[in-house]
C-alpha cells in the first residue's frame, strides 16, 4: 500500500502483521529513530512560562508510554490506550470507575489474581460480584437494578471456556450496562473484543505483547471518550503508569507478536493433537481442537486459537513427576513468551481462589497448564514423551 503523506499508519485495511510494525508517526522523535528512543525522564523542562512541551512529568505521561499507548490502542482499534505498570493495576484502575453498591457480574473462571482483587479489595469498597459461566449460563437472570458491568476472560484461565463475545454484548447493551473483556490469551493479533461490541478491554502487557518474560505491564483499550478521560485521571493520579523502560520492551515485543503467534499457535495444535494420545493423559482443552465446546465461536469471532492450552493426567502424582523432571519446558508461572512454560495452576496462579470455586470450575491437582513457546515441535513432544516415561 502507498503510505506517501501518511502521518500515522492507521488504515483499518493495513493487516494486523503490518500493524505490529507501525510507529504513530505523529509522535515519532526529531531524528526519526526506527527503534523509539527510551526517555528516562522523571520531568521535562519548558522554554519559558506557558511554553510547555506536551510532557511535564513521566508519572502524567512520557513519549515513550505514549507511543506505545498509542500502538496497542491501534492494534485494538480502539480510541486510546493506557499503559499501566501490571496487567493488574490495568484491572485495579477500572475498579475505580464504579462506586460502593455497584454490582457487577464476572465469569467463575478467570485468572487467580483477578478473582483475589474481586474478593479482597473490591468487596471491601462495596463492590459486589454474582460469578457465574458466561460461556454456557444467560446473564439474564442475575441482572439487578444496581447492576453496572459484565466481565470476562475468553478463553479463560485456565479451563479454557469460550464466550461468545457479540452475543453477550447484545444483552449487556439491552440493559445498559459495560462489557469488559480480558484479551490477554488471545492478544490483538488474534482477537479485538471492542469490534464485537465489548466497552473496555484489559491486557497483562507482560504476556504476548511483551513476549520475552522480561517485564511486567498492564493495558486498558477504550473507545468511549469519557471512559478514557476517567481512567486516565486516575492513573494519573494514583502512579500506576508504565516506565518509560518497560514502554520500550513492550514496543519492541510488539514487532515480533505475530511470528512468535503464528509458531507457538502451531506448537500448540500439535501439541494438543499429540496430548489426546498419551495413556496417563485422562483431558486436553484447547479450543483449536474441534470437539471443544467452543470451536465454532472461535472461528467466528478470533483469526486463530492461540497458544494457550489445558490438560489433566489420571493422578496428582503424575502431575508433579511432570513438574519435577521437565528441562527444556520450564515449570514457571506467566505466559505468553517464547519459552515453552508449564504451570500448576491450583498451587500458583489459582492458589488464592476458594476451594469450592476451584472445584466447581474443574481445577484440581491433576490439571496443568501449558503456554506453549516457538520452539522446535520435534523437540517439545521429545521432552513430553521422556518426561511421561520415566
Amino acid at each position: 500500500m502507498d503510505c506517501s503523506g501518511c502521518n500515522k499508519c492507521t488504515e483499518v485495511r493495513c493487516s494486523i502483521e503490518t500493524k505490529c510494525q507501525q510507529l504513530d508517526r505523529n509522535l515519532m522523535d526529531k531524528w526519526g529513530a526506527i527503534s523509539y528512543p527510551i526517555y528516562q525522564t522523571a520531568t521535562f523542562a519548558h522554554d519559558g512560562f506557558g511554553q510547555s512541551t506536551g510532557y511535564d512529568y513521566t508519572r502524567m505521561q512520557n513519549p515513550t508510554r505514549q507511543q506505545l499507548e498509542s500502538i496497542v490502542a491501534y492494534l485494538e482499534n480502539g480510541k486510546d490506550a493506557l499503559a499501566f505498570s501490571s496487567g493488574m493495576a490495568a484491572i485495579a484502575t477500572i475498579m475505580e470507575l464504579f462506586k460502593p453498591g455497584d454490582h457487577f457480574i464476572i465469569d467463575e473462571d478467570l485468572y487467580g489474581g483477578s478473582i483475589r482483587l474481586f474478593n479482597e479489595i473490591s468487596k471491601k469498597n462495596g463492590l459486589t460480584y454474582t460469578a457465574i459461566s458466561l460461556s454456557t449460563e444467560d446473564i439474564t437472570p442475575y441482572i439487578t437494578e444496581n447492576t453496572k458491568a459484565v466481565y470476562l476472560e475468553t478463553p479463560t484461565n485456565p479451563m479454557m471456556n469460550v464466550t461468545d463475545i457479540r452475543k453477550l454484548s447484545k444483552i449487556t447493551k439491552e440493559h445498559g450496562l459495560l462489557l469488559i473483556v480480558d484479551n490477554t490469551f488471545l492478544s490483538p493479533y488474534f482477537q479485538n473484543p471492542l469490534n464485537l461490541g465489548a466497552d473496555i478491554v484489559v491486557h497483562s502487557g507482560t504476556k504476548f505483547l511483551g513476549g520475552h518474560h522480561d517485564t511486567i505491564g498492564g493495558f486498558v483499550v477504550v473507545k468511549d471518550e469519557e471512559f478514557d478521560e476517567r481512567i486516565r485521571f486516575i492513573y494519573k493520579t494514583t502512579g500506576a503508569g508504565l516506565s518509560p523502560f518497560d514502554s520500550w520492551l513492550i514496543l519492541r515485543g510488539i514487532r515480533t507478536l505475530a511470528v512468535r503467534l503464528d509458531r507457538a499457535q502451531q506448537n500448540a495444535l500439535e501439541l494438543a493433537q499429540f496430548l489426546k494420545e498419551q495413556d496417563h493423559v485422562t483431558k486436553v482443552i484447547y479450543p483449536g481442537l474441534p470437539e471443544h465446546p467452543g470451536y465454532e465461536i472461535m472461528k467466528k469471532q478470533a483469526r486463530g486459537f492461540g497458544a494457550m492450552l489445558t490438560f489433566e493426567v489420571d493422578s496428582a502424582e503424575f502431575a508433579k513427576k511432570i513438574l519435577n523432571n521437565v528441562q527444556l519446558i520450564y515449570f514457571a508461572e506467566s505466559l505468553g513468551g517464547t519459552e515453552t512454560l508449564i504451570t500448576y495452576p491450583i498451587t500458583q496462579t489459582h492458589a488464592d481462589v476458594p476451594k469450592e470455586l476451584l472445584e466447581k470450575n474443574g481445577i484440581n491437582d491433576r490439571v496443568l497448564r501449558l503456554s506453549v513457546g516457538i520452539e522446535g515441535i520435534r523437540d517439545l513432544k521429545a521432552e513430553l514423551t521422556r518426561v511421561f516415561s520415566i
